[in-house]
């Protein structure tokens, strides 16, 4: 039986429009389970990143919870969801968010000091192993103004995984990137993934959502299909691109 990291039940978030509500999300129960790459794909406006903010902490919920590892985070208050977010969530983002006058190093090491559970030589040492590994060590020293959108990406993917987060969180992070920088950032996610790494992101990319060991679908604020896919690997790409084609037609994508 694979093991529940983190689970919605009844969870629902509304906003008040034009004298109405609003339903993003509508009484959505979910799991997302230890080792995972789930991916949650649908329309424009189907919720897909509400539910992922709503089930980070980033968001609160309108009704219904969020339960990390037995604990419910939907009752949590600010400064105890921001200690979850800084240690056990990491987060990558379509915009990189990296500070402009910090080089790739310095933003990356940020986020291990400011969590305080390693010494700073051991976040200096976490931090050029990452910057290695996403193929930038030769860059640590340029501000992200000096390096190209695929490279900030890099460094972004590295300083959501410097504290070893139990659960990444990835929103759109190749949806403004060309189709190069799009596949190293797939396999830079893939192998992160293949190591351990449990990984909930949302995409409208079906070059993205051939990486997803679990792939659901969100239809106006509901999961309305789920497929199951062995881990990728290249050499079945298209293969797996034709079963992911008939299950978005399915969904009528």
């Amino acid at each position: 039986m694979k093991d529940s990291i983190l689970s919605a039940r009844g969870l629902c978030k509304s906003y008040a429009h034009n004298g109405g509500q609003n339903h993003i999300l509508n009484h959505i129960d979910l799991d997302i389970y230890r080792g995972d790459f789930t991916i949650v794909m649908g329309a424009s406006g189907s919720g897909k990143s509400t539910l992922l903010y709503t089930m980070s902490g980033m968001d609160s919920a309108t009704a219904g919870k969020v339960i990390y590892q037995g604990n419910t985070i939907t009752d949590f208050k600010e400064d105890k969801l921001a200690k979850l977010r800084r240690g056990d969530f990491g987060f990558v983002f379509q915009q990189m968010h990296l500070v402009g006058n910090l080089s790739l190093f310095e933003n990356v090491a940020v986020t291990g000091y400011l969590n305080k559970s390693l010494t700073a030589s051991e976040v200096d040492k976490r931090a050029n192993g990452l910057l290695e590994e996403m193929g930038l060590s030769g860059m640590s020293k340029r501000l992200p103004s000096q390096v190209s959108g695929g490279e900030q990406q890099r460094a972004a993917i590295a300083r959501a995984v410097i504290n070893k987060p139990c659960l990444l969180f990835a929103d759109e992070p190749t949806g403004a990137l060309n189709r190069k920088n799009t596949v190293e950032v797939l396999n830079l996610l893939t192998g992160l993934n293949r190591e351990g790494q449990s990984i909930l992101m949302v995409t409208h990319d079906i070059r993205a959502a051939l990486r997803a060991t679990r792939l659901l679908y969100l239809e106006d604020g509901r999961i309305i299909g789920e497929l199951t896919l062995p881990p990728y690997e290249p050499e079945e790409e298209k293969a797996r691109e034709t079963q992911v084609d008939v299950w978005l037609s399915s969904m009528e994508w």
